[in-house]
């Protein structure tokens, strides 16, 4: 299971961990049950101290996302919802901060749509991307 891992260094590194492990499970790349690669290997792929990537599975467990095994690692839940429910609280919020940020540079509804449209239509992904 080799992994890319896509990180914006503007962003602390551990929540974008957490964020990204929740999208796989939520799209179902990893499935309930299933052993995550070591914290090391995460590490290593993600270009970050194992440090981090232990925070992050470890405040995954406290949403009873993953769960560890004592000498074994690190598995994803059997109930995925958990995963789902961070997930949709992550684009909530974040949907909420454009919207307060576009309505503080002074834009009406209809100008963000339009702006919304315009940036789809220009950074829609090929028919290569999405099939990759």
């Amino acid at each position: 299971m080799q992994l890319e891992w896509t990180l914006d260094k503007s962003r602390p590194v551990c929540p974008q961990i957490a964020e990204q492990v929740c999208v796989r499970i939520v799209t179902g790349e990893f499935r309930p049950g299933e052993k995550l690669l070591s914290v090391r290997e995460v590490a290593l792929a993600a270009g970050v101290n194992p440090n981090t990537v232990q925070k992050a599975f470890e405040t995954l467990e406290r949403q009873g996302i993953l769960y560890s095994l004592r000498g074994s690692g690190w598995y994803v839940s059997d109930d995925p919802s958990a995963a789902g429910a961070t997930l949709t609280s992550l684009i909530e919020s974040t949907t909420a901060d454009f919207f307060n940020q576009m309505t503080r540079f002074g834009l009406t509804d209809h100008e963000i749509r339009q702006y919304v449209s315009l940036f789809r239509r220009e950074n829609a992904p090929t028919e290569r991307n999405e099939t990759e």
